[in-house]
């Protein structure tokens, strides 16, 4: 062979391909520039998407106060592997919650966009739900959980100080007990103009269990175990118990998969992943259910779901599933078994490594090795896509791309559940609220003790 045959050949040749550690690390680092490059200039805060003016009712300005505290755990999560310089992070931290000191609040609760900014509260679909215009306890509470995070975090460093002082009196400002309108029971929004006109009560089972656990936690303004009790665990949508088929090969099941909680079919994938970027579920029990399990479980079913592809819609199969919450082709809609559009989030599958590592591996190599030329780009990978009416997302949506990098982190080191879980406030709120407090200090060692079965190939 010829030096230019062999250059030839050289050029044709795939790149080595890279070793799962390498890809974690990839994945992350791409995704954090969301969070980081992508930040608004001013709150330093996370945009509510990055395409804001083509795909949303907010406009360029709407930061999201949830995808903050997750855009704060992302970056936790980046300072500790090097990604980011560690100090450069904390004053990122400094500069988003200077920014919300001046943000206006409504009994210590934030409203769900902010503008970026001039700090003031915009309204979330004020064309749809007009009274939706004032504090939002459950995208406070996933701010907290950030915060509170960042605070364990940092809390070693004396020059950290101002810092902790600043998240501390954040965190004892939201009122909670306001929050329950005197009943047992929380409610998610409260507006100067409309009280508690949305008359929306946070009741399970979804996302919103670590809003319980902090209200249960604060040191100003808790919650009683009684609000828990008849608010979250008497939710009609709380307790399931159904046994449903896995995976169907040669037109049997060749498992079955019991759900404990949730609504049929498990609803979209992402209530294991938003409360479970502090809580940690390995160990984590109560009178109901071993909550790792559930959330295991929960994952299992929306991956069978896709597999098993009873709509027949493209693409599906066990290297692409991932039904959640995301934009899609007709806009942004809760995906889920119950809700199958044939839109696949690459956050469902990533942010499912610790409880199917294996299976979120494949899906993660399918995603970067497959379909990267199509869904792979500045900021990891885009928020969804629908291969059968060949349609990708353009788009990037902090609550999607913010759990990626922390449960891929969770997963890999248990970075943020030692941090959210050894909080002071966190074991006593727990115990209170009945749960086990023999949850670890420390994870199970994610990548050995999830270790799954492999079901026969399709």
């Amino acid at each position: 062979m010829n030096q230019d045959s062999f250059n030839a050949a050289a050029e044709k040749a795939p790149p080595p391909r890279l070793s799962d550690e390498a890809l974690l690390d990839l994945v992350q680092k791409q995704t954090l520039k969301f969070f980081w490059e992508g930040a608004h200039p001013v709150s330093g805060m996370a945009y509510d998407r990055d395409n804001a003016l083509a795909e949303n009712d907010h406009g360029s300005e709407a930061v999201t106060t949830g995808g903050t505290g997750f855009g704060i755990m992302a970056l936790i999560a980046g300072a500790e592997r090097r990604f980011l310089p560690k100090a450069d992070v904390q004053a990122r931290i400094e500069k988003i919650v200077t920014f919300l000191e001046g943000a206006e609040t409504y009994h210590g609760a934030f409203a769900h966009f902010i503008n970026g900014s001039t700090a003031k509260t915009i309204p979330f679909l004020p064309n749809y739900t007009p009274m939706d215009n004032g504090g939002d306890l459950v995208e406070t509470s996933f701010l907290m959980m950030g915060l509170l995070a960042a605070r364990e975090y940092y809390k070693v460093d004396p020059a950290a100080a101002p810092l902790i002082d600043k998240i501390n009196k954040m965190w004892e400002a939201v009122e909670w007990d306001w929050y329950t309108k005197g009943e047992d029971k929380l409610y998610w929004h409260w507006s100067k103009n409309h009280d508690f006109g949305m008359n929306m009560p946070v009741k399970g089972w979804n996302e919103a269990l670590v809003t319980y656990v902090l209200a249960a936690a604060s040191p100003t303004h808790p919650i009683s175990r009684e609000a828990y009790v008849n608010g979250w665990t008497k939710g009609e949508e709380f307790k399931n118990g159904e046994t449903y088929a896995g995976i169907f090969i040669d037109g049997k099941p060749s498992d079955f998969i019991k759900l404990p909680l949730g609504p049929p079919l498990g609803g979209p994938v992402f209530f294991t992943h938003y409360s479970f970027m502090g809580l940690n579920p390995h160990g984590l029990k109560d009178e109901h259910v071993d909550y790792f399990e559930q959330n295991r479980a929960h994952v299992l079913l929306n991956r069978a779901h896709v597999i098993n592809n009873p709509l027949g819609h493209k693409g599906y199969g066990p290297d692409s599933w991932g039904l959640t919450a995301s934009d899609s082709h007709d806009g942004y809609s809760a995906h889920s078994p119950a809700n199958d559009l044939g839109v696949i989030a690459p956050t469902a599958a990533l942010s499912s490594f610790p409880y199917t590592p294996e299976y979120s591996m494949q899906a993660l190599r399918h995603f970067y090795e497959d379909l990267g030329d199509k869904i792979w780009g500045d900021f990891g990978f885009v928020d969804a896509f629908n291969e059968g009416k060949n349609w990708y997302a353009k788009s990037h949506l902090a609550i999607d791309q913010g759990p990626i990098v922390v449960m891929i982190e969770n997963y890999r080191s248990g970075l943020l559940w030692n941090l959210f879980m050894g909080a002071p406030e966190i074991r006593p709120a727990l115990d209170k609220l009945g749960f086990d407090a023999a949850a670890p200090e420390k994870p199970i060692a994610a990548p050995k003790a999830v270790k799954l079965p492999k079901l026969p190939s399709l």
